[in-house]
């Protein structure tokens, strides 16, 4: 895990489609407007896992349960083909359980986007411009080992924050405070998840807004998705120990 001190950071954007951007790619909705307002936020002390958790780690959790393995693995002994990779396929409860049996928890989406951009509020893990070389957003046409792209590398020393697999965190799908605008997906059906994946999304643009750290997607918790994976965190206390907090995965 990599340490993220406590302290403020920007959550959010103020960004508006003014291009109409969303409209020319076959959006239901404008772009950005869930991101709204840019805000400041204190978070305490927390780690992060450095890299996305791969198969080889979930092969762990099954193994001492046991644990029924992702979907696509081997049936007769649960054994991924790609130990190297991040696992997929796992539900939200079954992130949060693999979490739970490391002494940690899925990351709030405040958690995940300042390990991702850092206290500045940068765009992206590495600064504020775009660049495809930097992160597995589509150009590979497949994953990437777990912590492959040095150059994704975030202000607190977190890998494959854009691209790779998207990531569950624990957090609702809901407004943040201050903003009005009215979607029929919030409230307590979905949960956030972020990063972009390498999934690719058909155009440099597209890549370009799902790869930033304050852009939000969500999904059904029961859904086992191919490009959805996640990482775990830790709360620290006053003494630099973790702190059992993982009923706020619950409340988020």
């Amino acid at each position: 895990m990599v340490t993220v001190p406590a302290g403020p950071f920007v959550q959010g954007s103020d960004t508006v489609d003014k291009e109409g951007l969303a409209r020319e790619f076959g959006g239901r909705r404008p772009w950005y407007l869930d991101e709204h307002p840019r805000r400041r936020v204190e978070l305490p002390t927390f780690r992060i896992d450095r890299t996305e958790v791969s198969e080889a780690d979930y092969q762990k959790f099954v193994a001492a349960i046991p644990y029924p393995p992702p979907p696509h693995w081997k049936d007769e002994t649960p054994t991924p083909d790609h130990p190297d990779l991040p696992v997929t396929r796992v539900s939200w409860m079954d992130a949060q359980n693999f979490c739970h049996w490391r002494s940690a928890r899925l990351p709030t989406e405040a958690e995940w986007e300042k390990a991702a951009r850092g206290a500045a509020g940068w765009v992206y893990p590495w600064g504020n411009d775009f660049d495809p070389k930097r992160a597995n957003t589509g150009q590979l046409g497949s994953l990437a080992p777990a912590g492959h792209f040095a150059e994704s590398v975030s202000p607190y020393g977190a890998l494959d924050m854009a691209g790779n697999v998207w990531e569950w965190t624990a957090s609702w799908y809901l407004p943040y405070p201050g903003n009005t605008t009215p979607f029929d997906d919030y409230g307590h059906r979905y949960k956030v998840v972020r990063g972009g994946s390498h999934g690719g999304q058909g155009h440099y643009r597209l890549e370009e807004l799902t790869s930033r750290a304050s852009y939000r997607f969500y999904l059904d918790p029961r859904e086992k998705q191919p490009d959805v994976g996640f990482r775990c965190v830790q709360r620290l206390g006053n003494d630099g120990q973790p702190v059992d907090d993982a009923e706020i995965a619950l409340h988020q």
